[in-house]
């Protein structure tokens, strides 16, 4: 059940000109089931990615880096669902390319101009006979309107779809953002089993929007954690089609600061609405590190109270053992920590000041708080100025079940 997960009402998802998209059912997995799209970009589209740092990147994460690497102009994208191309070594790599080939012929444009993406099971053989059969039927539905199905069309165990979608003015100029994502589970920082695309019918310089979409991922997709388990396909991939008036080549031109906060808004927003849906969550938990003496000790903590399995299991049970989060804290990694100069909130309640209970804290107050779906876990280190935020959801029954059914 996802946690106060809003889908926009499909008259405020707004096409964003230059982009077309294609959606058919392929039968990759499950019958009768879209899970095979096709984005085609207008000419002059600026395209810019991260990828997992998994070892065991998918094949068909090497093709994008390689293509994008290459200075291509892309020209489509090309997304399967239901198998994820991954640990299949060198015929893995071999059937990517097809993907992209298969795309190539179907819109008349070069094979390095596509980039693939997959997401589903990992070690299983993708069925390139039927995405190569399902390509030209994608493209023969191509529509600038497609995002809504297109959301739906890449999930895998999600419950709803992730969209955003806005309008806004840029030094006097309308320009549109629209973006889907998916992901469920196996979601973990520096990419995780997700995919996202972010498109903007600005027009931006490749180089810049490379670092934008590095900066607004580190912002975004890198700061949600499920389940600590980091997967091998995950992408998140920003177009920039240039089809309205609004022309950015430098940080210092008129609107770049604008346009940034839109784009990193957009991105933040969805993915949020991953861990939102995250397997069988119920509660949203916004994990706040202030006052650290680096970024890096700041993430530490915050990471390691994301992924504790006790914590986690206790928000579920909205039972106020917190005693969990100290101990997260105090193994995090810190060697000097002065645990008298940390305090620990769970939303507007102290809990926890100079190395113990704070003489306030009632835990009737704490159970309160964990009775909410939406949750803030605030902790100060006072080491430094420092600030760094994560978003994580709960352990649930049902997250065991889903991930011992996935295959069945």
């Amino acid at each position: 059940m996802a946690v106060n997960l809003v889908i926009p009402e499909r008259n405020t998802i707004y096409a964003v000109p230059g982009v077309e998209i294609g959606i058919t059912a392929a039968g990759i997995r499950k019958k009768d089931r879209p899970d095979l799209t096709v984005f085609k970009l207008a000419p002059g589209t600026t395209v810019a990615g991260v990828f997992t740092t998994n070892r065991f990147r998918a094949a068909p994460v090497i093709v994008c880096e390689e293509h994008l690497g290459a200075r291509t102009s892309i020209g489509a994208l090309v997304i399967n669902t239901g198998n994820a191309n991954a640990g299949t070594a060198e015929q893995g790599m071999v059937r990517a390319r097809r993907m992209c080939a298969a795309t190539a012929q179907a819109l008349g444009i070069d094979a390095q101009a596509v980039l693939p993406f997959s997401t589903g099971v990992i070690l299983e053989p993708l069925p390139i006979d039927r995405i190569e059969a399902g390509i030209p039927k994608a493209v023969s539905g191509l529509s600038a309107e497609n995002w809504y199905e297109a959301a739906h069309s890449i999930m895998t165990t999600d419950t709803l779809p992730k969209i955003y979608s806005s309008r806004i003015q840029i030094q006097g100029k309308t320009i549109t953002i629209t973006g889907i994502s998916k992901g469920a589970g196996m979601i973990r920082p520096n990419m995780a089993t997700m995919l996202g695309y972010l498109a903007t019918d600005a027009r931006i310089a490749q180089p810049l929007l490379q670092s934008l979409t590095r900066e607004i991922a580190n912002q975004s997709f890198n700061r949600i954690t499920v389940d600590g388990d980091m997967s091998t396909n995950d992408s998140f991939i920003v177009m920039a089609t240039g089809q309205s008036e609004l022309t950015i080549q430098a940080e210092t031109d008129p609107g770049y600061d604008e346009l940034k906060a839109a784009l990193a808004h957009a991105a933040k927003d969805l993915a949020c609405k991953i861990v939102r849906d995250a397997e069988g969550a119920t509660k949203f938990m916004t994990i706040t590190v202030d006052d650290a003496g680096s970024h890096e000790e700041a993430l530490k903590v915050a990471y390691a109270i994301a992924h504790s399995p006790l914590v986690k299991t206790a928000f579920f049970a909205s039972d106020p053992n917190l005693g969990r989060i100290l101990a997260a804290i105090g193994y995090a990694g810190i060697a000097d920590l002065d645990v008298s100069k940390t305090r620990l909130w769970l939303g507007d309640v102290l809990v926890a000041s100079a190395g113990g209970r704070d003489p306030n804290y009632q835990e009737e107050d704490g159970q309160r708080v964990m009775r909410e779906p939406e949750i803030l876990v605030r902790v100060s280190l006072g080491r430094g100025a420092v600030s760094e935020t994560v978003y994580t959801c709960d352990f649930s029954h049902e997250y065991v079940s889903i991930n011992a059914d996935y295959r069945s």
